[in-house]
C-alpha cells in the first residue's frame, strides 16, 4: 500500500481511501474494470467521494461520482473477504487501471 491510501477496520467493515491516479479518472473503462474486481469477492463494496455514495458493482453509479485523476474516493468493504477485496481494488486504482 502506497502513500496514496489509508486503512481503517472497524468491526468487519473495512474502509480506505484511495487516490484516483489515472490520467481520465474513473471513467467507464475504468469504471467496468473496478466492478469485475469487485464482483470477484464475498463481499459488499460501496465507494463515496464528497458524500456521494455508490454500489461499487455498479459502472453507472461509479461513473456518477466522476472521480477525476488525483481525487480521492473511499472504499468501504463489509464480508468475509474485504480485506482481499479492498487490497485488489486499491491496487487496481493505484496501477492507473492498467491504462498507463
Amino acid at each position: 500500500m502506497s502513500d496514496n491510501s489509508s486503512r481503517v477496520n472497524c468491526n468487519s467493515v473495512m474502509i480506505r481511501k484511495v487516490k484516483i491516479q489515472n490520467k481520465r479518472g474513473l471513467h467507464a473503462r475504468a469504471s467496468a474494470k473496478f466492478v469485475g474486481v469487485a464482483g470477484e469477492f464475498d463481499t459488499e463494496i460501496l465507494v463515496s467521494k464528497d458524500g456521494t455514495e455508490v454500489v461499487g458493482t455498479s459502472i453507472m453509479g461509479l461513473m456518477m461520482l466522476a472521480a477525476a485523476k488525483g481525487e480521492t474516493v473511499t472504499l468501504k468493504g463489509e464480508g468475509a473477504q474485504a480485506g482481499q477485496a479492498l487490497d485488489a481494488l486499491t491496487q487496481l486504482i493505484e496501477d492507473k487501471f492498467g491504462e498507463e
